[in-house]
């Protein structure tokens, strides 16, 4: 789903992409729809047909020999470009090598993520975050996973996402937060910023939490997990999409994991 926030009312907005189409979900909720899979399923990188879809989306080969199919891309940490073995330098450059964010998140608690700087607030949106706060600008992806990590001894990194599906967390003052955060990392921050040099590393302390909510009817009371896999056509009142689940009557369903299906939606 292709998400935005609408500057207005700091609500997110979301489209389906069926291929070349696309459709707006905004006047759908409160409405029954049926997604249906036809029995296809498209690699995103070569578009070759696959009977199994692997690292969310891709046909196995290119799970094997792609970059962004890397253990790395989930533990930029782990970056090893430096060492020439990187699957794809080119790709690694365009994306690895450019001005990422670490920020803080209140999706289902308090949480530290990073993302490139052109994909906010579109990671934040597809994480559910109700609030969100960038704390720090850097100069590579390696490099926010080296922050991220400093901030994990403290705060978790992972957002648990039935607890983000029951409802919209408790407001928490982030900048609190951060303050609290950086002066429990001030020695680990400084060591980083020595190692790679003025400008590579800064923190941000100006920036405003921004606040998002979605356009939810009713939360599920039990969060049940629906599945093309087992289920090839899933029918049902559309009360809300949160993160890049749709919710539904009968349970949630997650978008972004069947990446790659072919999927019709019949409005009934």
């Amino acid at each position: 789903m292709a998400v935005s926030l609408s500057d207005e009312s700091g609500i997110a907005m979301y489209e389906m992409i069926f291929g070349e189409q696309r459709q707006d979900m905004s006047g759908l909720f409160g409405k029954p729809i049926s997604l249906a899979f036809m029995g296809e399923i498209h690699c995103q990188a070569c578009n070759r047909l696959t009977k199994k879809s692997f690292s969310g989306g891709y046909c196995f080969p290119c799970s094997q020999k792609l970059a962004q199919c890397d253990l790395c891309i989930m533990r930029p940490e782990t970056c090893h470009y430096a060492a020439g073995t990187c699957r794809e330098p080119s790709w690694g450059e365009q994306f690895c090598m450019q001005d990422h964010i670490v920020y803080l998140a209140n999706s289902s608690g308090v949480k530290v993520g990073i993302t490139r700087v052109n994909q906010i607030p579109t990671r934040w949106i597809d994480q559910g975050a109700a609030q969100a706060l960038p704390i720090f600008r850097v100069k590579s992806r390696y490099q926010s996973g080296l922050v991220e990590v400093t901030f994990k001894a403290h705060v978790s990194d992972r957002t648990d996402w039935r607890k983000m599906l029951k409802g919209a967390p408790v407001s928490v003052d982030l900048e609190a937060v951060r303050q609290e955060l950086m002066q429990e990392c001030s020695a680990e921050i400084l060591a980083l910023q020595q190692r790679f040099g003025e400008g590579e590393i800064t923190p941000l302390s100006d920036e405003e939490v921004v606040e998002i909510s979605y356009p939810i009817d009713q939360y599920p009371e039990k969060v049940k997990s629906l599945n093309f896999d087992k289920t090839p056509e899933i029918s049902g009142l559309l009360l809300g999409i949160k993160g890049q689940y749709l919710i539904l009557d009968i349970g949630v369903l997650n978008i972004r994991k069947f990446s790659g299906y072919n999927i019709k939606l019949s409005l009934n």
